[in-house]
């Protein structure tokens, strides 16, 4: 099994060692590195190694990831470059708006040696073996990527894709995750204004949203097919989307998404 070091254990990357440790990941498999005394007595507790020291970290990993804030990617990489060995251990950077030509640049050895590298952008439901992950290899070849795939499978879906996809990917999938929250939230709070309960309406719309998700899984569906199922003529589903789109329903998802791109 690929031993795996992961530098930075704040949500996201915490988020990462969790969803490996609950998804059958081996713990003396995994090492985490944080500065908080806090963070790594709780993964040492589940079995992981943990250490505030990143080069320690590093030491017996095949796969190195680094995950931290972006303005800290530079800098961590600095403190591991001449400790990774780039012969045998892969990188994988998760930090959003670091682009590959930079990524490069900061592992550069002078004789222009760089270590099987990739760009990954998973969501926060990696904890919970629902991530939809992206993965654009930088330097990585087909047998690392096809190892980083296999990974991150085990936390949910993965997308191999082009660097230039990686900010729309994050849009959809990572800011996706606040609005479909938001869709959550609103229809729950519909439900209460129907009659129910809050917490019986949170039960109804979260159940409704999953059948959603798993209808849509099954080879050939597409949403307009599904939608079509439930939709009779003169029925209350079709007036309810009527009322949705008078409203701006479609406009304002796509909205939103393009927005969340450009920034």
């Amino acid at each position: 099994m690929t031993k795996i070091a992961i530098i930075g254990a704040g949500a996201m990357g915490g988020a990462i060692a969790t969803g490996l440790l609950n998804n059958g990941y081996n713990a003396t498999n995994l090492t985490v590195a944080d500065p908080s005394d806090k963070v790594v007595e709780h993964f040492a507790a589940l079995g992981a190694a943990a250490t505030t020291d990143n080069v320690a970290a590093i030491a017996d990993a095949d796969m190195v990831m680094v995950v931290v804030k972006p303005w800290l990617v530079e800098k961590v990489l600095a403190g591991i470059r001449d400790e990774l060995r780039y012969d045998t251990q892969s990188l994988v950077l998760i930090a959003a708006g670091i682009s590959s030509e930079q990524l490069c640049g900061w592992l550069r050895k002078p004789d222009g040696k760089l270590p099987q590298a990739a760009l990954v952008i998973p969501n926060i439901a990696v904890a919970i073996g629902e991530s939809m992950t992206f993965v654009a290899p930088v330097t990585a070849d087909e047998q690392t990527v096809a190892e980083i795939v296999r990974i991150f499978d085990l936390m949910g879906s993965t997308l191999v894709t082009e660097e230039r996809l990686l900010a729309a990917g994050t849009t959809l999938a990572s800011c996706g995750i606040a609005y479909a929250m938001r869709y959550i939230r609103a229809a729950v709070e519909g439900g209460v204004e129907l009659g129910f309960k809050a917490v019986d309406a949170q039960k109804i719309v979260v159940q409704t949203v999953k059948g959603a998700a798993g209808l849509l899984s099954l080879p050939g569906a597409h949403p307009e097919s599904e939608i079509d199922k439930v939709t009779t003529p003169g029925g209350v589903t079709i007036r309810g989307l009527n009322e949705m789109e008078h409203a701006g329903f479609t406009s304002a998802v796509i909205r939103g998404l393009k927005a969340g791109l450009k920034a």
